[in-house]
């Protein structure tokens, strides 16, 4: 069995690390240089940057600030937010990345997969979705969980799939900063269907959620962001309790201490 991943994520605007609740009441949560260090010596399996604002704006991701956190860390690093042509995927692989994530540009084009599978491999292409359950179907979200589209959750990973992406970055809008745990039946229903790694995003409260996600929701990984931001939550302390309730995860150094 291949190891679940602890990813946090470092949601930027203007620069500045910041998280919110259902994607509103945005508060600052610090430098992401620095957190996005401390994370990568803590244990972290892999850091998620998204420059939350970059599509709504209309502008490139900060490609500066990604050089910056890459030049910190030694774990796998992704990036997205306002990537939309083939020049900002090779830009932000150059600063340090070494996946991009693609939401908004996707939605819009979805041929844009392809391409970046095509010239970089599929393992550069994290396709994120936000979505929300409204009216007993899971809908797509595009700039930043603005602006709902016709697309359907489940017929749109597998289309991504299909197209090239090498996995899948889900995030419920409706679990987003609540803390009350994962979607972890949507998440058991996208591992089901697809053969690519599912990443759960949205409702992490408590070690108990995350064991929930991997077993119930069967996700491949389980990204967060407030519950490391304010350190409630430690990531060594968080990995050691996971492996004692028999879910496999990578024991490092600092999971160790």
């Amino acid at each position: 069995m291949l190891a679940k991943r602890i990813i946090p994520c470092l949601d930027v605007r203007e620069g500045r690390t910041v998280k919110g609740v259902n994607f509103v009441n945005i508060r600052d949560a610090g430098d992401a240089v620095e957190l996005g260090a401390a994370y990568s010596s803590e244990g972290a399996d892999e850091l998620v940057f998204l420059d939350i604002t970059a599509s709504h704006e209309k502008r490139k991701t900060f490609v500066e600030l990604v050089k910056k956190i890459a030049r910190r860390i030694s774990i796998p690093f992704t990036v997205g937010g306002g990537i939309n042509e083939l020049r900002d995927v090779a830009a932000l692989l150059t600063a340090g990345a070494d996946k991009v994530s693609v939401n908004s540009a996707a939605l819009r084009r979805p041929a844009f997969i392809d391409e970046i599978a095509k010239n970089f491999g599929n393992q550069v292409v994290t396709c994120a979705i936000d979505a929300k359950h409204e009216h007993g179907r899971w809908t797509c979200y595009l700039n930043g969980g603005r602006i709902p589209t016709d697309r359907d959750l489940l017929s749109w990973a597998k289309e991504a799939e299909s197209r090239g992406a090498g996995e899948i970055l889900f995030t419920s809008m409706n679990h987003d900063g609540v803390k009350q745990g994962f979607a972890c039946d949507a998440l058991a229903q996208l591992s089901a269907t697809l053969g690519i790694p599912v990443i759960a995003s949205g409702g992490a409260g408590s070690m108990q959620h995350f064991e929930e996600v991997f077993t119930k929701g069967k996700a491949d990984a389980a990204l967060a962001a407030s519950l490391f931001h304010f350190k409630e939550l430690e990531i060594p302390t968080l990995k050691k309790y996971l492996a004692e309730q028999g879910v496999v995860v990578r024991r490092d150094v600092a999971a160790e201490s």
